[in-house]
């Protein structure tokens, strides 16, 4: 009876396309990608709340060209041989970050556009925000159609610096044309 079933089984396998086929199914399988609900690395940490890209920057390769205006428009001026410096050009970030304690933190990026993609330049804490302890709310820039005429960054931030209260303060973050920052409450 044993040697019947084993017959049975073997004739099976056989069918099937035998132990090979078994092997090769495995194989197949276990080459799919897996479907796996696990937890996926998160993009963007919990804790920032709010990221607003706005205004743009532009500087020129050679520093002294800011205070030659002329620098750069004719071709007359530029020595046999030399090329000009390349032009860095990118645009700011604001950046809300929720401390533990529940306050936020602000900081300002400056991101170069190149060849390769954005790459960040600098980061900087705005100190103004930290020291109030402030409670984020929201961080809009100053069009949200992109195009921006002048260099330099406007952008409003929505602030409490008491949790409870109803409704929250307006404060401006401006960059001129050439890099002062300033950070204010918004008067009307």
């Amino acid at each position: 009876m044993l040697q019947k079933e084993r017959s049975r089984a073997h004739r099976s396998l056989r069918w099937l396309g035998g132990p090979s086929l078994a092997l090769a199914g495995l194989l197949f399988a276990s080459a799919l990608p897996s479907v796996s609900f696990a937890e996926e690395p998160t993009l963007i940490p919990d804790n920032i709340i709010f990221v607003t890209s706005t205004g743009y920057w532009e500087e020129s390769g050679n520093p002294l060209s800011v205070l030659d205006p002329e620098a750069g428009k004719t071709a007359d001026k530029q020595q046999p041989g030399a090329t000009a410096a390349p032009t860095q050009r990118g645009y700011y970030k604001l950046i809300a970050v929720r401390q533990p304690e529940g306050n936020t933190h602000i900081f300002l990026q400056q991101i170069a556009l190149d060849a390769t993609g954005p790459r960040m330049i600098s980061s900087a804490e705005l100190d103004e925000f930290s020291a109030m302890k402030v409670y984020v709310t929201d961080i809009r820039p100053e069009t949200s159609s992109g195009i921006v005429r002048q260099p330099g960054l406007f952008a409003t931030v929505y602030l409490k610096t008491d949790p409870t209260a109803t409704e929250p303060e307006t404060w401006t973050v401006l960059i001129d044309d050439i890099g002062d920052i300033k950070v204010e409450r918004e008067t009307n």
